[in-house]
């Protein structure tokens, strides 16, 4: 079910820079031991994390816009005992290099490359859950006759052939981030994109602190504001009709961005062989709204 809401206001000001407690469960996640590393693709570093042994099958977690791989640093440690698993930080997001322009194509090589890096193919093809964002290039992926994955999860992406139809966006309105000069001013302008309420403070503490980074006269985003002004798209077919492996859908049943019309379009052109599983009481960041509830119904997924 999905309720329009209003803008809800920034959650983390009233902590003035201090961390909210968290549950054990999240602390012992975040503190996992992981690998943290880089790759080289095509003239950019991608950031990627690694957890658990290689050669055992291969999990790799896709983040949304402006999002990076530490979204999943309290989801990935869960799986670290059956998979390889891994989470990238997309070019112009994170702590990957920023490119002069984007293409579809190069997140899918990112994909591939963060793959071969992570070890995720040691075991053959690999799992792929992609958030928002993410779920488009892993389906481009998935659309390809040769792509060695063998499952793909859609979570919550909003797969929505009006808005391919529309003239994409030039980026006319993008410009540099504001500089604020404490971390805690920082933290206290966090918003969700699309806004949402906040579910866990603790969760999204987290990720706004990983969110920032240290520059002259205070700290900032570490996405590119110009991602989306330089982004070209070549590819007008549609993923969803023609995956050449088993494929998942994950939404948010209190998620704006995939709401109950777009689900039903969504099915309508997956196979209908995919698995649909909505999360209960999560808006669009599933992950940080209901992050055991996203644990359950990945573990019925990959059993």
């Amino acid at each position: 079910m999905n309720e329009p809401s209003a803008k809800p206001a920034p959650t983390l000001a009233r902590y003035a820079g201090a961390e909210p407690p968290a549950p054990q469960w999240f602390r012992d996640a975040v503190d996992t031991p992981h690998e943290r590393s880089r790759v080289e693709v095509e003239g950019a570093d991608i950031e990627w994390l690694g957890w658990g042994e290689r050669g055992r099958p291969g999990l790799l977690f896709l983040h949304g816009n402006g999002a990076h791989a530490d979204w999943w640093r309290f989801t990935a440690p869960f799986f670290a005992q059956t998979h390889r698993v891994a989470a990238l930080s997309w070019s112009g997001m994170g702590n990957s290099d920023h490119r002069p322009a984007y293409t579809m194509e190069l997140f899918v090589a990112e994909i591939l490359a963060v793959a071969q890096a992570a070890g995720l193919l040691d075991h053959g093809p690999f799992t792929v859950v992609g958030h928002s964002f993410g779920g488009f290039p892993m389906m481009a992926l998935a659309s390809r006759p040769d792509a060695p994955l063998k499952q793909a999860i859609i979570l919550d992406t909003p797969f929505d052939q009006e808005q391919r139809r529309r003239p994409r966006d030039t980026g006319g309105d993008a410009r540099p981030h504001h500089v604020y000069p404490t971390m805690a001013e920082a933290l206290a302008r966090f918003r969700w994109a699309p806004p949402q309420p906040t579910t866990n403070d603790y969760i999204a503490d987290f990720i706004a602190r990983l969110s920032l980074k240290p520059v002259e006269g205070g700290f900032t985003w570490k996405f590119d504001p110009f991602l989306w002004s330089d982004f070209e798209r070549r590819d007008s077919s549609d993923p969803l009709r023609s995956p050449h492996c088993p494929v998942a859908l994950l939404w948010g049943e209190r998620s704006e961005l995939v709401n109950a019309g777009l689900v039903a379009d969504m099915i309508g052109r997956l196979p209908a062989s995919t698995r649909l599983v909505p999360i209960p009481e999560a808006y669009h960041h599933v992950m940080a709204d209901q992050p055991l509830a996203l644990l359950t119904a990945l573990r019925g997924l990959f059993a």
